[in-house]
């Protein structure tokens, strides 16, 4: 009698076992292979969201749900509150794209759970302990690149004589001049904050640098994505490569949304 309650004892807690890792295996297996459609794209400083309208709308007509956030540029902490702010609203994975200084935003921002897949375009990629001022020194400028010191308030600006040449030279001249006109300024103490999180290191990345880039010199960027292992893609086009190549750089994002969903 002690004999068969043993055996059935044995025989529930083995179907138990069974039945438990049956589950495990198919919530990984769903939860890898769930498609991601949320994209979060996080702009970069002396800009707004407006400019990456193309995007949106190519990945709009794919069936993506886009959101574009207005980060503040007044500090890091407030501008990565600001995407994860956004990530948190979303209903499912999320593929994290920022620009130029939106790139160190999301190296931290990254780091939320719902993010499966980064895209840096045109963009810097800091490591734990860096920051955005580090790697805009890690080469020499270009002579277009109009940044400039900060003011007596701390602030930097982008100089108005060379804003058409050495941000968004691939678009015309009132569109440029409009941009300015919204560019703005942003504390030099954002660019002097470290990461202290480098969300590259452990999800799938993607980079995209512009050949024509005046901003930040090419080097910087690619040596970036070397480091991190990403997925690079190389385009001819200035800073604001994503407002005059809207198709090839929608064209990534969706590449890393079937890369996270794996």
């Amino acid at each position: 009698m002690k004999t068969r309650k043993l055996t059935s004892w044995f025989r529930n807690l083995m179907a138990l076992l069974v039945l438990l890792c049956t589950f495990c295996f198919t919530s990984k297996t769903n939860a890898q292979g769930m498609p991601v459609k949320n994209i979060v794209i996080v702009h970069g400083a002396f800009a707004d969201a407006s400019g990456w309208r193309g995007v949106y709308e190519q990945l709009t007509k794919k069936g993506y749900n886009v959101t574009l956030v207005q980060n503040p540029c007044t500090s890091l902490k407030e501008d990565v509150e600001a995407a994860n702010f956004a990530i948190d609203k979303m209903d499912g994975p999320v593929v994290l794209v920022g620009h130029s200084y939106g790139g160190t935003v999301i190296t931290q921002a990254g780091a939320n759970a719902k993010v499966v897949a980064l895209v840096y375009v045109n963009a810097f990629q800091p490591e734990v302990g860096e920051n955005t001022l580090d790697l805009a020194g890690s080469a020499p400028p270009k002579p277009e690149n109009g940044l400039m010191a900060p003011d007596q308030k701390g602030n930097v600006y982008y100089e108005k004589a060379k804003f058409h040449a050495g941000f968004c030279a691939d678009v015309n001249k009132e569109t440029a001049e409009f941009m300015f006109a919204s560019s703005g300024f942003i504390p030099a103490s954002a660019f002097a904050a470290r990461v202290t999180e480098a969300a590259w290191k452990n999800k799938p990345t993607f980079g995209i640098s512009a050949s024509d880039d005046k901003s930040i010199n090419p080097v910087i960027t690619l040596n970036g994505y070397k480091r991190s292992n990403s997925v690079v893609t190389q385009m001819k086009g200035s800073h604001v490569v994503f407002m005059t190549h809207p198709q090839e750089v929608s064209a990534v994002i969706i590449a890393a949304a079937l890369k996270g969903a794996n």
